[in-house]
């Protein structure tokens, strides 16, 4: 599929085309499609959505802890996106896509997130409003390349001032995402003391490594 290319240094099963052909077919093609969104999706979807639910999933959380070497930084300097880690609980939203609409909303998804195949796709169990619903989340697992792993404030703050990607830095991501939860009443604290010690504040009373 055109813009999709898989990372020569991964597993051939993580080939792009190949992860999106796989989701389309566990999808079947039948029903409307849920998608979970719980980061840049929330300010930014650039796709039709029948119906727009708050949305909650257990055993997942949100954390600003995947390396992002084209969308918010570089090879040289990478930067930070959200993803959902494995424990806890997120607040998000999930989006309702009409049948009809599928392949072509998760094609443009794909080259936007899915460049280097980076995400685990997963169907999760979504708490709505109006019921459960079973919805599409891209995942990220810890043993993953792109996990950062622990950093300190040192660490956050230099990505905050340096790192930026073809769709802007590091920083104004993280700051829109969380201006787009409080809008959704959506409160995340680490998200906030991340943009607060980029701030120049010090979420915390000592230097040490932040997340999970």
């Amino acid at each position: 599929m055109h813009g999709l290319r898989a990372d020569p240094v991964r597993d051939p099963h993580r080939d792009p085309a190949a992860m999106l052909q796989r989701v389309l077919q566990a999808w079947g093609g039948r029903d409307d499609l849920w998608l979970f969104g719980y980061g840049s999706l929330i300010w930014k979807p650039e796709f039709d959505w029948l119906e727009c639910r708050p949305a909650r999933v257990q055993g997942w959380h949100r954390a600003l802890k995947m390396w992002s070497r084209i969308n918010r930084g570089t090879p040289q300097l990478p930067g930070l996106v959200l993803a959902l880690l494995a424990g806890g609980s997120c607040r998000g939203v999930a989006f309702r896509i009409a049948a009809g609409e599928v392949e072509a909303v998760l094609a443009r998804l794909w080259v936007r997130e899915m460049v280097t195949g980076v995400y685990d796709p997963r169907w999760l169990a979504c708490q709505t409003s109006e019921g459960p619903v079973q919805a599409l989340a891209f995942t990220l697992s810890r043993r993953s390349p792109s996990h950062t792993g622990v950093l300190t404030e040192a660490q956050y703050r230099h990505i905050f001032a340096h790192a930026c990607g073809r769709y802007g830095t590091t920083l104004d991501y993280a700051r829109t995402t969380l201006e787009a939860l409080n809008r959704h009443g959506i409160e995340d604290r680490a998200l906030a003391r991340l943009v607060r010690l980029a701030d120049g504040e010090s979420p915390r009373t000592h230097k040490g490594p932040i997340g999970r």
